[in-house]
């Protein structure tokens, strides 16, 4: 996996991962088995905090779930910090392998516990080099995040526990079963979307389905809402903005001859450009309000605002390459498109500089899986690589210079 370096720290940590590797895949194989939905990863948190701990590094609970660790210098000239999460998704797991998640209708479905086990790796091995570590006056701080999955997410938590006090860079990656296991997709600049939760609630006078002129007839104004909202907000916005409203959920009456008085409508808001997303403030709200006027029915719209696009910024994206080259050599890296997921990740890039990383899962030849979905499968030799990549990135964080004129 690893490719020899003229830094013998780089090659001693990379040489540490390798030698974890069966115990970093037992570790992933039992995260997967037990997976705990946002904010009740206690299980979770308490396995990575009991492996850290037995190799002697001090850890910090967040508050509820997730934990912090810093390994290396105490009195740093720099620190890197690196960031997994851990929680699961709300979806039945249908792999049917020996691992599979014991929980009903939760699993890891999106590579969590992946990339909580590649990070737990990194430190590890990492750990293994305190001295050297220290003699260089370098600091790595483990960022162990709950409740990604859910709006808002674990991300404000964090920092608001002290995740980045004292940060330099942070860096993050994340499983991409389009990319084969021993490549990487690197992006300057947007690599995600901001993403919303939208949701309206109609009220109106419901009645019998022969006499809609009695009645706010709210299935119509709520169809209404689903089909020409979306548009209306095409022409409101900059199409350059790449902004996308699609529903998930509509929910209206039980009867074919009853028009009811309540109806729910529920969707994602997502927006490629970071500056169009922060101008979006009660613009859905505004545009629902138009759309259901003329059926004279009340409109409640709930729009909270989940994350801005994660956007990997130049000289932070250099460390990447350079860290790929140094683990997987120079024909690692596949590119990767702008993907309209959201990732609260985001959030730790608005306070200091960093970037993700696409990491390869898909098992070269096999099937292509997609994540949030049941039968999702990952090549095993993804966790091994996924380490080795966040320890050679806190390794060589420092020596890259800063992006002129960047600041935090």
């Amino acid at each position: 996996m690893s490719q020899t370096s003229a830094d013998p720290l780089l090659d001693a940590v990379a040489g540490a991962v390798e030698g974890m590797a069966a115990e970093l895949t037992a570790f992933r194989r039992d995260l997967h088995a037990h997976p705990e939905l946002a904010g009740a990863e206690h299980r979770t948190t308490g396995a990575v905090a009991d492996r850290l701990t037995a190799a002697g590094v001090a850890v910090t609970k967040l508050p509820g779930t997730g934990l912090l660790a810093d390994l290396g210098a105490e009195h740093a000239a720099y620190r890197v910090a690196l960031r997994a999460d851990l929680d699961a998704l709300p979806v039945t797991e249908r792999t049917g392998l020996p691992w599979a998640s014991t929980a009903d209708g939760v699993s890891h479905a999106c590579g969590h516990d992946l990339h909580t086990t590649a990070l737990l790796g990194a430190g590890l091995a990492l750990h293994q080099q305190h001295r050297e570590l220290t003699r260089r006056g370098l600091a790595v701080r483990l960022v162990f995040q709950p409740a990604e999955e859910v709006i808002p997410g674990g991300a404000h938590t964090a920092i608001e526990s002290g995740a980045l006090f004292g940060v330099d860079r942070i860096f993050a990656l994340h499983a991409d079963p389009t990319i084969d296991a021993g490549k990487v997709g690197l992006r300057e600049g947007a690599i995600t979307s901001a993403a919303d939760s939208v949701l309206v609630t109609l009220t109106g006078q419901g009645g019998h389905t022969s006499r809609p002129h009695l009645t706010q007839d709210l299935v119509f104004a709520l169809a209404k809402v689903a089909t020409e909202v979306p548009g209306v907000l095409s022409r409101r916005l900059d199409p350059r903005a790449g902004a996308a409203l699609v529903w998930g959920s509509i929910h209206a009456g039980s009867a074919r001859n009853v028009i009811p008085g309540t109806g729910v409508l529920g969707g994602t808001l997502r927006v490629l450009d970071a500056d169009a997303w922060a101008q979006m403030e009660g613009v859905v709200e505004q545009v629902v309000q138009a759309v259901a006027a003329p059926y004279a029915v009340t409109a409640h719209v709930d729009h909270v605002r989940g994350v801005p696009p994660v956007v990997n910024r130049h000289d932070c994206l250099e460390v990447l390459r350079l860290a790929t080259e140094a683990v997987l050599g120079h024909d690692a890296d596949v590119g990767t498109q702008q993907s309209l997921g959201g990732e609260d990740y985001a959030w730790y890039l608005r306070e200091v500089p960093g970037a993700l990383l696409r990491l390869g899962t898909r098992t070269p030849g096999g099937p292509t899986y997609d994540l949030h979905q049941g039968d999702l499968v990952v090549d095993e030799e993804a966790v091994g690589i996924g380490a080795g990549l966040l320890a050679a990135t806190a390794v060589l964080a420092s020596g890259v210079p800063t992006a002129v004129g960047s600041g935090r």
